[in-house]
């Protein structure tokens, strides 16, 4: 999961003049938060209400009748249109659509539209992680295996990049990511690698996971609930999708070892004096104890749970399941109850509980926040109705391209909106709401879309430099981004043409 822009890198030493005068600093380029890019965002589209043409489809179930676009008068001034855009915050929280009318606004009668439910799910999924990484439970299980693997340095990378893959795709493992650095990089070191392979574990590990999200929260949760389906439509596609992408990358990163350990000379970040002391310390990993055992089984149990709840079991056929339907409200409450007994489990006592369940919540307060403004902006859309004009443009530039290329084409659409919004959770609600009805014109399912928006979204965010955790997890692990770069090409070619054969294929499956 995603938030804002990258952190600073360690700052290099400042070349010196020949009087001994530090050089004045160079100036670094900086990108935009999430933030400021959805703000720019909201005051455009709002800007731009006035002249794209008003108009609406007529629907049926929710989705949108083909051939039934309209024009319509608009009947809000300019003072209403301007409360909107002041409003539209808190419209993108909790507003409320009024039946008659079709306007949202705070307070009234009708359907709920604001993004309260996943603002909450946010906030609890980070209070449940939080509270186990203080337990300590995740970083010493990875390096228990770590060492119980290390003299099988093939199955151990495989297994290393697999976990983080796993995390990747359950629950978006992103910034979280950032505490195993200082783990992978003696560990790999010792093993004969370099900090490429170190680095590369994690990050392109948790990155390729993120790409292929099965029930994240943060990507399929959001983006799902911004196209009315549940998180568990289009699971099968996703976790095939899984499968053959963690073993691309497991495959791609074990050919660079390989090369690396035989010759040396081959490897992006040669090693280092620093390198070579950190490899001669090796360390013992600490042993879990009883707590932290538990706490990890706990830990899986409530993902497996959740992956349980929100899958429908019926339409898969499996009769032997019940077919929970689980939605954010239930979901918000799984995370908040586990993160209390994960806590008092792990020892952390009730006040270390209650001090992580609110740290926690306080740490993806952002990504909370970046749903909540996205939602506004298809606020501001609907009370103007350009939705369904910008829709009516969108269907009628794709209605002669057969379903896979329709496939094929909304990933490409949203490769350039994941570098604007490097929040995955900001991008999903930004435009799931324009590009999920599309389907229905196309005649494939809105799961397909959600697929399709997801895997460009955790494609680009392997690369881009907008990212705290591509930036940050370099800094950490003292990896050129140029470099990794380099390392990354081939295999982001390879990624981008199996996404679009997966696309392709459910597409023709459907």
């Amino acid at each position: 999961m995603t938030l804002q822009s990258a952190p600073a890198s360690p700052q290099p030493a400042r070349a010196r003049t020949d009087s001994g005068a530090p050089d004045a600093p160079r100036r670094r380029l900086r990108f935009t938060s999430a933030f400021t890019v959805l703000f720019v965002v909201t005051v455009a589209v709002w800007a731009l209400t006035f002249v794209i043409p008003a108009g609406r489809y007529d629907t049926e179930d929710g989705s949108p009748l083909p051939g039934t676009y309209h024009s319509v008068e608009l009947t809000t001034g300019f003072w209403e249109r301007l409360k909107d855009l002041f409003l539209a915050p808190v419209n993108g929280l909790y507003g409320v659509t009024d039946a008659g009318t079709g306007l949202t606004a705070p307070g009234g009668t009708g359907s709920f539209a604001g993004a309260a439910g996943v603002f909450l799910f946010i906030l609890a999924v980070g209070a449940f992680i939080t509270v186990t990484m203080r337990t300590g439970a995740l970083t010493t299980g990875v390096a228990r295996l770590a060492q119980r693997l290390h003299h099988r340095r093939t199955l151990l990378l495989v297994v290393l990049l697999t976990v983080f893959s796993l995390g990747g795709t359950t629950y978006g493992m992103a910034e979280e990511t950032l505490g195993f650095y200082g783990l992978m990089i003696p560990l790999m070191l010792s093993l004969g690698y370099d900090r490429m392979v170190a680095a590369t574990v994690v990050m392109v590990g948790a990155g390729v996971g993120t790409l292929a999200s099965t029930v994240n929260p943060f990507a399929t949760g959001v983006a799902s609930d911004s196209a009315g389906i549940g998180t568990g439509d289009g699971i099968v596609l996703r976790l095939v999708m899984w499968v053959c992408l963690t073993a691309l990358a497991a495959a791609y990163v074990v050919r660079y070892a390989r090369r690396v350990t035989e010759d040396p000379s081959r490897s992006l970040t040669p090693l280092t004096e620093d390198d070579l002391r950190i490899k001669a310390e090796g360390g013992e990993a600490a042993k879990l104890t009883s707590r932290q055992r538990t706490v990890l089984y706990l830990f899986a149990t409530t993902f497996l749970f959740m992956i349980f709840a929100v899958v429908p079991w019926s339409d898969l056929h499996v009769t032997f399941l019940p077919t929970l339907g689980w939605y954010f409200p239930e979901l918000a409450a799984l995370f908040i109850v586990a993160a209390v007994a994960v806590g008092l489990v792990g020892g952390l006592g009730e006040k270390g509980t209650v001090n992580g369940v609110t740290a926690g919540a306080g740490d993806f307060i952002g990504a909370a926040l970046i749903v909540m403004l996205a939602r506004g902006v298809t606020v501001i859309m609907n009370n103007a109705s350009v939705t369904d004009t910008i829709l009516d443009v969108l269907q009628s530039a794709v209605a002669d391209t057969s379903s896979g290329v329709f496939a094929v084409l909304v990933f490409a659409v949203n490769l350039p909106l994941a570098f604007l919004v490097p929040s995955s959770s900001g991008h999903a609600a930004l435009a799931m709401p324009i590009l999920a009805p599309l389907a229905d014109f196309a005649g494939v399912s809105r799961a397909l879309v959600v697929t399709a928006y997801q895997s460009a979204s955790g494609w680009v965010n392997l690369i881009t430099p907008t990212s705290a955790v591509v930036m940050g997890g370099l800094a950490l692990a003292k990896v050129r981004y140029d470099r990794y770069l380099r390392f990354m090409a081939p295999l982001m070619g390879a990624l981008l043409v199996a996404v679009a054969g997966f696309l392709a294929l459910g597409a023709a499956v459907r």
